[in-house]
């Protein structure tokens, strides 16, 4: 509720502050005497108490907070809309050691894969560098903010002093935020459900480097996303058309019946991050 004053012969509206007075009331509640009573878990006030959010039932509620918490941070920064880059987490940077290898084959293939980091960066400072032109309201780069292809698409961002996004999420392995991740914009996810949804909810272009079960899995749901109008139409460009061919026949899907052969003209292909930076100026007739 407002409540008008004057101020300097202007009225001003001064603003009941919600958070203001919950934070008010978790210090008086911390406040009050020790008591068995007070010191009982149904005393906590329900916000502040962790182990009843954590309860099954509310499992709603979590899902509610993780898609509010990233989508009123982003609307706090004016940020409008992004720049996806899907990609493996395990593909070092050039002349780095391939740490997840299990063998010399593995180590052979991440390593020689390398230079899809390199893309990826220089994809990010290009997508950055037209972001700044509307003050890092469009086009920022997002990434799921791990090891790989993500920390290369942050630094890119980093390099040329952009803001750059960082959708993390627990797992038992690979899930601590790179350091090029702007702090302000690095986020921490429970539900792979919602942690999609960031994704694609303000995504004006999918990159998708080569990558395992996570980036196959982010690839199909933003296409199936975009075959069925669950989102509109934007440029969806997989990095490195030999490796997709190799692991995903789309052909054979659409010789089968089980897609319609012009949903092949939902996918671009790239090698370099300028052939990759051109599908989208095309798309967007960025160039005039």
């Amino acid at each position: 509720m407002a409540k008008s004053e004057k101020a300097g012969g202007h009225k001003v509206s001064r603003r009941w502050d919600p958070l203001k007075n919950s934070a008010s009331d978790k210090r008086r509640a911390e406040g009050v005497p020790k008591t068995p009573q007070t010191l009982s878990p149904t005393y906590r006030l329900a916000y502040t108490d962790t182990d009843f959010l954590l309860r099954p039932e509310l499992q709603s509620v979590r899902l509610q907070l993780e898609l509010m918490k990233v989508d009123m941070t982003l609307a706090e920064l004016n940020i409008r809309s992004t720049i996806v880059i899907f990609g493996g987490a395990r593909i070092p940077a050039p002349g780095a050691e391939a740490w997840a290898a299990r063998n010399p084959a593995q180590r052979a293939s991440l390593e020689g894969a390398s230079h899809y980091y390199e893309e990826a960066r220089k994809f990010a400072r290009m997508c950055s560098d037209y972001a700044r032109k509307s003050d890092f309201e469009e086009f920022v780069v997002v990434t799921g903010g791990g090891p790989g292809v993500m920390e290369a698409g942050n630094k890119g961002a980093a390099e040329v002093g952009a803001p750059t996004i960082g959708l993390n999420i627990v797992l038992p392995h690979e899930q601590s935020p790179n350091q090029f991740v702007t702090p302000e914009l690095s986020f921490n996810f429970h539900y792979f459900a919602i942690r999609k949804m960031h994704f694609l909810k303000r995504a004006k272009a999918i990159t998708v480097f080569p990558g395992g079960f996570g980036t196959l899995d982010e690839l199909f749901e933003a296409l199936t996303m975009i075959q069925t109008g669950r989102m509109e139409r934007i440029p969806l460009i997989l990095f490195g058309e030999a490796f997709w061919r190799r692991i995903v026949n789309f052909e054979a899907l659409a010789e089968f019946g089980t897609i319609a052969p012009e949903d092949m003209d939902l996918i671009s292909f790239a090698e370099t991050a300028d052939e990759g930076w051109r599908v989208v100026s095309d798309f967007y007739n960025i160039d005039g």
